[in-house]
């Protein structure tokens, strides 16, 4: 199984070739139960089968019923569009099994993930000393993080290993922080927000409440630069400011907004982000990188080490006999995790070949194009913009419709191959959400779109 198979080998990089050269990529459709168990059914036996087979199952049964999420039309969720030349360095990659555990194991990828991760720290402001590695996603970096804050909330406070804290987040917050305080055994103090942002006055009212209610205190504060339902910023100058008044650890997570960093028209509204304590950013998101690719940074980095460390005798040879030298680095300290490939060198290998200019203008592509978005639908009757886009989220009410009709017109538009919108709630209402992130977008495909909205139904 182990040796170079020469058909194998061309027949996979014939498949990739094709696939790579598509533009744009089919943008696939949902798949039956039935038909999906009917290809698969003895997909996999005692013995083998002939490559072609084996790849003609993929290629005609399972990979159409798989939604591209790098078609410019990809507008639901938070889409991805990696770089072909992100894509074909994570090819590399996956064919040269790197690992990415430690400086011993992996000195020339940790390096150059950390060239970049310098890279975002210096858009974000953060020190020099700032630096972490990085994780999956916004999940995987969200738990790390707010793990080091906690424990290093008790530790400052002169707490128990044990003893109850909180950390404040806004009712907005992403679901996976929910999850995190769960798993870690923190309550949410959740702090109402005004227009879905979490604001400094806001958060000020929450803390001085929390101060008088008898509960366990307060260690830290999540701030959210674009929310994923609307791509709203939180006030994080105001948010920074609560939180270095009282000692709180403020983390923002960037998940999505954090690309807008490259931006220098967006980047005002991320103020306040150069004081984060720990921050996500995703950049299998906005940044053009294939799954899985999240950013997490510290700004004092000692402090996520001394968390995060594994102890085993087996891991002695990774920090070395008198501790780690200088400038060398071991991802496996900075999240929750131990075995990792380097996730981040496909995306040093894309900034690498086409600079950060490139970057700017990618990025700025999916805010203007929201612009433009909004500003037709304002201008269409049937139609109304529910607020004015941050980043590169739009939302629209089709006057008239309940939530049916959305549904129903985003299976039409994903079964005619025009696009992947699928709906959102509002405020309590069904509404359609169309989430740019793909350069390539064109302003023809969303004036379909839009006509589409209003054509069906009226």
């Amino acid at each position: 199984m182990h040796a170079y198979d020469e058909e194998l080998a061309q027949q996979v990089m014939d498949h990739l070739l094709h696939r790579l050269r598509l533009d744009p990529p089919p943008l696939g459709r949902l798949g039956e139960v039935g038909e999906l168990s009917t290809a698969l059914k003895d997909a996999i036996g005692t013995g083998p089968r002939p490559v072609a087979d084996v790849l003609r199952t993929y290629t005609d049964d399972l990979e159409p019923t798989v939604v591209s999420c790098d078609h410019p039309a990809f507008l639901a969720f938070i889409p991805g569009a990696p770089t072909k030349a992100a894509a074909l360095f994570d090819m590399v990659l996956s064919a040269s099994s790197l690992h990415g555990v430690s400086w011993l194991e992996a000195s020339g990828a940790v390096a150059a993930e950390n060239q970049v991760l310098r890279l975002l720290a210096d858009l974000a402001g953060l020190p020099p000393a700032a630096g972490g590695c990085f994780v999956s996603g916004g999940s995987a970096g969200n738990l790390s993080a707010l793990v080091v804050a906690r424990d290093t909330g008790r530790r400052t406070r002169g707490l128990g290993d044990a003893a109850p804290v909180r950390i404040a987040v806004s009712d907005q917050v992403h679901s996976s922080v929910g999850n995190t305080l769960r798993i870690i055994g923190v309550e949410p103090l959740v702090v109402p927000t005004a227009d879905h942002r979490l604001t400094g006055d806001a958060l000020r009212t929450a803390l001085d409440a929390a101060e008088r209610d008898g509960g366990a205190p307060v260690v830290a504060v999540v701030a959210t630069a674009g929310t994923t339902n609307a791509g709203i910023v939180d006030d994080l100058a105001g948010v920074a400011e609560q939180a270095r008044t009282r000692g709180l650890w403020l983390h923002v997570d960037a998940a999505y907004g954090g690309a807008a960093l490259f931006v220098p028209e967006l980047r005002d509204r991320l103020r306040g982000i150069e004081h984060a304590d720990s921050l996500v950013m995703d950049p299998h998101k906005w940044m053009f990188a294939p799954f899985d690719c999240g950013a997490l940074l510290y700004r004092e980095p000692h402090l996520a080490r001394a968390v995060h460390t594994q102890d085993a005798s087996y891991l002695d040879a990774i920090h070395g006999a008198d501790g780690d030298t200088p400038g060398e680095w071991n991802p496996s300290d900075y999240a929750y995790h131990l075995t990792r490939r380097p996730r981040g060198l496909p995306l040093w290998f894309s900034l690498a070949v086409h600079g950060t200019d490139a970057y700017r203008d990618a990025v700025a592509r999916g805010a203007r194009i929201a612009r433009w978005t909004a500003e037709r639908v304002r201008a269409r009757d049937g139609l109304e913009l529910l607020r004015e886009p941050e980043l590169t989220v739009v939302l629209v009410r089709r006057t008239g419709w309940r939530p049916e009709d959305y549904y129903a017109w985003s299976k039409r538009l994903l079964a005619a191959g025009t696009a992947f919108v699928t709906p959102s709630v509002w405020e309590g209402e069904t509404v359609a959400r169309l989430a740019f992130l793909h350069p390539d977008i064109s302003e023809e495909t969303v004036g379909g779109i839009l006509d589409s909205l209003v054509g069906e139904g009226s």
